[in-house]
């Protein structure tokens, strides 16, 4: 990771359908910052995240990894990127070990760390051979927390990543995302729940709309 890293926006414009979701936003997160995106359900929190991840385009405006505009930045955006939306992505056949073994082949790099560390220190490590079909929401979504860790991405964009989990839970993504900015990574995101970082290293945007 280094110093420069930064993802802005310039004056984006966001619909969905027939409404306007934002209209001139602009911001920008350099490494060592984090972003909350906060807002009511339907505000278009996630709607952003997409955009941010390049998964949908803007009406209007730009957004820039480190001054080149996504579709210039491309693959190394894409290498920079560790995207986790509001549904975890886990095959329920497979088990946590199945599923994130096809995560690290698809990312083509060797992981951050070994999966069962990954999944101990998520605490689902018990859990590492059984289907994750039969496994609770909260569990599974500390599976899917686990790709963080395995991926060397310098960007974190996460839709509600509270979903699903308990107070511990929390608290233990609250850790991840400190010490991953800490580390100069940066993180953003989207929450209509309460997430404090220290040290004021956490920025907050609220968007509009109705619940």
């Amino acid at each position: 990771m280094t110093t420069t890293d930064a993802l802005s926006c310039e004056a984006l414009e966001i619909w969905r359908g027939e409404r306007r979701l934002c209209h001139g936003l602009s911001f920008r997160t350099e490494a060592g910052r984090a972003l909350r995106l906060h807002g009511a359900n339907g505000a278009g929190k996630t709607t952003l995240i997409r955009v941010l991840a390049g998964l949908s385009e803007p009406e209007s405006g730009a957004v820039r990894w480190n001054d080149q505009i996504l579709v210039e930045a491309g693959d190394g955006y894409r290498q920079s990127l560790a995207y986790l939306g509001h549904a975890n992505g886990l095959k329920s056949n497979l088990t946590p070990v199945e599923n994130l073994s096809a995560y690290v082949a698809m990312t083509g790099r060797p992981p951050a760390m070994s999966i069962a560390d990954a999944l101990a220190r998520l605490g689902v490590g018990g859990v590492a051979e059984r289907p994750c079909g039969s496994l609770s929401m909260g569990q599974q979504r500390r599976v899917a927390l686990a790709r963080l860790l395995l991926s060397r991405a310098t960007l974190w964009l996460l839709d509600e990543p509270l979903t699903s989990l308990d107070a511990a839970g929390n608290e233990l993504l609250v850790e991840l995302i400190q010490a991953h900015v800490e580390r100069r990574g940066i993180a953003i995101f989207a929450t209509h729940q309460p997430l404090e970082l220290a040290n004021g290293v956490l920025h907050t945007i609220t968007l509009g709309g109705a619940a």
